[in-house]
């Protein structure tokens, strides 16, 4: 079922569209013969059905009459038994087709939707759109509501031709961080060697610009247009003050070896190859700064990544394009040489 059909349901005709898709992509359909149970009373399950065909019979197994429910029905808009333990029983009394969602996940899909339509009529401006993308963007998710006022007032537009170079590697420390709203761009760096290694491709919703900044260090590569399009611009100062501050979470030695003894986090060097081979903490992978935007979405959204470096500086980089994502990504406090004072030495 798509969004459009979702929307005949509770709580789904109260959201947007593109949370009726979201939904749509982990909706599991279930089909069930004449007499065949769904769910029994006293189950626990973390599910919530809906009956989008067919009929059923709910039954509280103390000898009164069950409870029907045809699809289509008035009753049929809302989940089936949806207090738990189940207090009944489901009987398909014909053949039925039920639509199942996990309850958490769903939980917080709509949370997140409800949350973001509401921020968007709280913040003043003429261009809701662009606030309602902004705000279904990972990284937004995580800043305060008054960051995310003053950013709104903070970014500005700028249009972008095809071919156009928005940042040239080389350059001295920034002035912007830039969001694509329209087009697409190539992210590439030239090698010591001389040829050109493509790093990334971005398109709407992605941002780009941030290494500098936060490394105050000067550009390490080159971005350039590949389609006409619309940036939204966002000035070095305002990008430390409201966004970089409340995105960067910073962890002890002692925190970090925490962390990684209870399994459920793990340890990225972000340092060059050869650094890495010269010496590194046990147990850490190596995933150099300038190819962790390719390798990203390889990365597990349930863990915590503990980034780390000789500084800081490229772990901080590093954090920030995770939190980006979407990902729990921390910053190990002092760099290399502080977590390898608390843990094995490092291996050679």
């Amino acid at each position: 079922m798509d969004g459009i059909g979702l929307a005949g349901f509770v709580p789904f005709n109260g959201l947007s569209a593109e949370a009726l898709a979201q939904a749509a992509a982990v909706v599991r359909e279930i089909r069930l013969g004449n007499g065949q149970h769904l769910f029994h009373r006293g189950d626990a399950d973390a599910l919530r059905y809906y009956l989008i065909e067919g009929r059923v019979a709910l039954d509280a197994g103390d000898g009164s009459p069950p409870l029907l429910v045809q699809a289509g029905s008035e009753a049929g808009r809302h989940c089936l038994a949806r207090l738990k333990p189940r207090r009944y029983s489901a009987v398909a009394l014909v053949y039925c087709r039920v639509l199942a969602f996990d309850e958490t996940e769903l939980d917080a899909m709509i949370a997140q939707d409800q949350s973001t339509s509401y921020e968007v009529q709280e913040f003043e401006g003429n261009d809701p759109y662009w606030m309602f993308d902004l705000l279904r963007n990972p990284a937004f998710t995580r800043v305060p509501s008054a960051n995310l006022h003053a950013l709104f007032k903070c970014f500005r537009p700028l249009s972008v031709s095809a071919g156009q170079e928005i940042i040239h590697q080389g350059d001295a420390r920034g002035e912007y961080y830039y969001l694509i709203r329209e087009g697409r761009a190539l992210v590439s760096r030239h090698e010591a060697a001389g040829q050109s290694v493509e790093l990334a491709r971005l398109g709407p919703g992605d941002g780009f610009g941030e290494e500098a900044l936060i490394a105050q260090a000067a550009r390490s590569a080159s971005v350039r247009m590949q389609s006409d399009g619309l940036l939204m611009c966002l000035a070095s100062d305002d990008f430390d003050t409201l966004l970089k501050a409340p995105l960067l979470h910073r962890v002890s030695a002692a925190e970090a070896a925490a962390l990684l003894k209870g399994g459920n986090a793990d340890l990225i060097d972000v340092r060059l190859a050869d650094e890495f081979l010269r010496g590194h903490l046990k147990g850490s992978v190596n995933i150099p700064l300038c190819r962790l935007r390719l390798k990203a979405a390889s990365l597990e959204k349930q863990r915590v990544h503990i980034l780390v470096c000789e500084t800081g500086r490229r772990s901080s980089v590093a954090a920030f394009l995770l939190e980006q994502r979407g990902l729990d990504a921390r910053v190990l406090a002092g760099g290399y040489d502080a977590l390898k004072q608390a843990r094995d030495k490092p291996v050679a």
